[in-house]
């Protein structure tokens, strides 16, 4: 065998073993290293990621009140609330991982999930104006990126698909609202102001103001109207089933119509209301 035909750790050029075991890119006195040199560091880049970490706060608990009118006082809301506790959290292992920190980052998201059930990875990029409602079993992976103003419900995963250390999680836009248990799985791009059924499981991208439900996810609605910055209808959505079942029924009807004879018809026929949008019977 070759020299080529082995690995060599990413970090000090150690030889870890042959290429097709698959084996790790670094050596394991170089993964339980936990060196972080401070001569590399930008203080101005540093001071603005410091205030940016107070402008979030601001702007994630301005977000608690707006969208949630269970919210009484800021006390409530600074020791009551998951969603503002794990976001916080995880803006201050943001900031130690942009640092480029060993361990640091990870610890403290570790210490939200087991406070909160809400597990971020701290190097996650995530918008203003953000808020988790209640927020058990949410999951956002590491390369995940939220815009604006997005709001998540319980159960929400935004997972990878693939072993590959790059892009691998969703890209979602601003104004996005995903409803209980929603999916969102590999690196998909979730465009502006897009609402996602509970439960839904998106493996596709979805383009700006439209509604996507089912598993997986189908869009069943695009809206033209100006989007409200505020917008928690996450409960407010089409049944594409019993709109698909309308449809048969109809067109069944309109065979009818052509095929049989008035004396023909059956008596007993069942009437379905399916009602505007195929909101139920």
């Amino acid at each position: 065998m070759e020299i080529d035909d082995f690995l060599k750790c990413l970090s000090c050029s150690k030889r870890l073993g042959a290429k097709s075991e698959n084996t790790a890119s670094e050596c394991a006195e170089c993964i339980l290293k936990l060196d972080f040199k401070t001569h590399d560091l930008d203080q101005n880049q540093i001071d603005t990621d410091l205030q940016s970490i107070l402008d979030f706060f601001v702007s994630d608990v301005n977000a608690a009140f707006k969208k949630d009118p269970a919210a009484r006082s800021l006390i409530e809301i600074l020791t009551s609330y998951p969603g503002i506790k794990a976001v916080l959290l995880y803006r201050i292992a943001h900031f130690f991982w942009r640092l480029h920190m060993p361990y640091i980052p990870r610890y403290i998201s570790d210490i939200a999930r087991e406070l909160t059930a809400i597990d971020i990875h701290p190097g996650a990029v995530i918008g203003s104006d953000f808020f988790i409602d209640h927020g058990a079993g949410v999951v956002i992976g590491e390369t995940a990126e939220i815009g604006n103003n997005c709001t998540f419900y319980s159960g929400v995963v935004l997972g990878g698909t693939s072993l590959n250390r790059g892009k691998r999680h969703p890209t979602l836009g601003d104004n996005v609202v995903a409803g209980s248990g929603a999916k969102i799985l590999g690196p998909v791009a979730i465009g502006d102001n897009v609402r996602i059924g509970a439960n839904s499981v998106v493996i596709n991208d979805v383009p700006p103001n439209c509604v996507v439900v089912g598993v997986p996810g189908k869009i069943v609605e695009k809206v033209h109207e100006k989007v409200q910055k505020i917008d928690l209808r996450h409960g407010d959505l089409p049944d594409p089933i019993s709109m698909a079942v309308s449809s048969l029924d109809k067109r069944i009807r309109e065979l009818e119509k052509h095929f049989l004879k008035d004396s023909e018809k059956k008596q007993e026929d069942i009437e379905i209301f399916y009602g505007e949008y195929g909101g139920g019977i």
